[in-house]
Order: C-alpha cells, then sequence, then structure tokens
C-alpha cells in the first residue's frame, strides 16, 4: 500500500454477501471500506453507486457467492462492471466461498459446467484477477484465463485441531476425492490418514461402504471444503465411531449449511463442528445458542495478508508455507 505501486491506491469494496468478513478484513488492514450504496428499482433489478472515484485504483472487491447465490453472483457482476467502467487501474474480486464451484465437470451427458460459466462471466464482467479459498477442486483455477490466487484455510483448521488434540489423531477424508486435502492436514500434524469409501446412490443421498485405514483408539478428524447436507460427513462420523475412533470432530472451510444440516450434525456422534467465515452465521433463524457443537474460525487475517501481498507484487504461495 505505498504511493509507488503501479496501480495507484489500495481500494477495498464490499458486496453484502459477507459485510461481517469485509470488516474484519478492512480492520486487519487498517483501512476502511470504500462508500457503495446498493438498491433496487421496483421490480427488483439491483442498482450500484459507487460514492468514491476509483480511477486509477488498485481495487479489492470482497463478495462471497453464497446463500442467495444467484443474487450475489447478480450483484458481483453488476459492481465489477461499475467498476470496470469506472477505470480502475486494476480490479480484483475476492470471492471467500465460489458459488456453482461443485459442477466443475460433466458427470452425465448434458450436464452444464456451471464452474467454468461463472468463470467466464467474472471475467466478462472485468476482473483482472480472482482471490479465493478452497475451491472444491483445484482445477476451477485454470478455468479463468486471468491470474487466481487459490488461498487454503488448512493452517487455521490445523492450528484448532492441534489446540483440541495435539497430534494425537487420524485425519479423515471423506471420500477418496478429498485425499490430498487430508494429506495436507496430516502434515501439518504429522498424523496417519484414513478415506471413507462411499457410494452416492442418487443425489444428496450417501451410502458409507467402508473405511480405509486404522482410526481405532484415536481421535478422527475429518476434513472437507465445505458442509451442505451433512448427510456425508453424518454417515462418515457414525462409520468411524463403529471402527473404534474414540471422538470425531469435523473441520470444514466453507459452512453452507442447507436447512436441517446442522441440527443433523448435532444429532450425530461429533464432537466439534468447526468451520470458517467465509459464508455467513447465523443461518435462517437459527443462532449460537442453537449450535452449541460449532466452532468458527476467521479467515480475514489469511485474506487481508494476501490482499497486500497482490497489491504490492510480492508472492502469495508463501503463505501456503
Amino acid at each position: 500500500m505505498t504511493d509507488m505501486n503501479p496501480y495507484g491506491e489500495l481500494m477495498l469494496l464490499s458486496g453484502t454477501g459477507n459485510p461481517e468478513l469485509s470488516d474484519r478484513i478492512a480492520r486487519e488492514m487498517g483501512m476502511q471500506l470504500a462508500e457503495m450504496e446498493l438498491t433496487r428499482f421496483a421490480d427488483g433489478e439491483l442498482d450500484v453507486k459507487i460514492a468514491e472515484s476509483v480511477r486509477g485504483h488498485d481495487v479489492f472487491l470482497i463478495q462471497p457467492t453464497c446463500h442467495p447465490v444467484s443474487e450475489n453472483l447478480i450483484e458481483l457482476f453488476i459492481i465489477l462492471d461499475a467498476l470496470r467502467r469506472a477505470s480502475a487501474s486494476r480490479i480484483t474480486a475476492v470471492i471467500p466461498y465460489y458459488g456453482y464451484q461443485r459442477k466443475e465437470k460433466k458427470t452425465q451427458p448434458r450436464d452444464p459446467i456451471s464452474a467454468k460459466l461463472m468463470a467466464n462471466i467474472i471475467e466478462l464482467a472485468g476482473a483482472n484477477r480472482v482471490i479465493c479459498v478452497d475451491l472444491h477442486a483445484e482445477a476451477i483455477q485454470g478455468f479463468f484465463d486471468i491470474p487466481v490466487d487459490a488461498l487454503t484455510a488448512t493452517k487455521i483448521l490445523a492450528r484448532r485441531v492441534r489446540e483440541r488434540h495435539g497430534h494425537d489423531v487420524v485425519v479423515v477424508s471423506p471420500d477418496t476425492g478429498g485425499a490430498l486435502r487430508a494429506r495436507r492436514m496430516a502434515r501439518l500434524l504429522d498424523a496417519p490418514i484414513a478415506v471413507i469409501d462411499k457410494r452416492r446412490p442418487r443425489d444428496d443421498t450417501v451410502e458409507v461402504v467402508n473405511v480405509i485405514g486404522d482410526v481405532a483408539g484415536l481421535k478422527a478428524v475429518i476434513v472437507d471444503d465445505l458442509i451442505s447436507t451433512g448427510s456425508t460427513l453424518v454417515g462418515a462420523a457414525v462409520a468411524l465411531r463403529e471402527k473404534g475412533a474414540t471422538g470425531v470432530d469435523v473441520v470444514v472451510t466453507h459452512g453452507v449449511f442447507t436447512d436441517g444440516a446442522l441440527q443433523r450434525l448435532h444429532e450425530a456422534p461429533v464432537d466439534e463442528i468447526c468451520v470458517t467465515d467465509t459464508i455467513p452465521f447465523p443461518v435462517g433463524s437459527r443462532s449460537f445458542d442453537d449450535a452449541p457443537k460449532l466452532r468458527i474460525l476467521s479467515v480475514a487475517p489469511l485474506i487481508a495478508e494476501a490482499i497486500v501481498r497482490v497489491h504490492e507484487g510480492r508472492s502469495v504461495s508463501e503463505l501456503f508455507r
């Protein structure tokens, strides 16, 4: 954040997707969010008015595309377009939670690849760069033709596991596709890993088949990128307990929490559900009193450091080491 930066002054803006996280990021950086007014026409269409000049500025727009996903995406596109037309020097879309990311490939004939479509529109709307946290599939970075800094909350979650259990744990992937994520966590904790072999007979239903690895006598820590319905994690927790795990924690980056998910997890043999604040909580009418097992950690320091490094032209990959 120096006048010598070729992109000009750094400026932070926030959409309405997660204003609490945006405020935390701004505080971490010792900055104020730029003023912006979002209004609606009588028919519900969004309009945006940016109250400060962004000409020649290095602008970072913070807007996760969580629920309501389509509304937050449209808001992101409109603000990006406004910034582009206002002659911002560079526009970075900071998307802590990237919506539609679970459709990153075709799984059956005539399927869309929605994650790629969103990438196309984000670029078309005016983004020059993207910062996101824990994508569902690393290949999504390749959907963009602009630089993507894909951050990970693994260190933040591993610190919580270490506080609770030290190194006496087994890190569990809830499916074979998440084995790499579990391996990274296990490396930080110097712990063994296990994998849940599951089958999904229908969308949003999970049948746990087997636990690959030894979990008997250990605290099991299930690692995943997001919680939606919670069915996968509930089935995994039951299977781990049956195999002799002395306890089960769940650590996940994105707490999507569709209707009934938190209740489902609280009724399962799970000791703690740890998520980050990439998606705002409470969801719906629930409060923290209704979710005693839930713990939320902030990714604000991680994102703030990434923004500063991008602005100053320094390495972002150092954050992963």
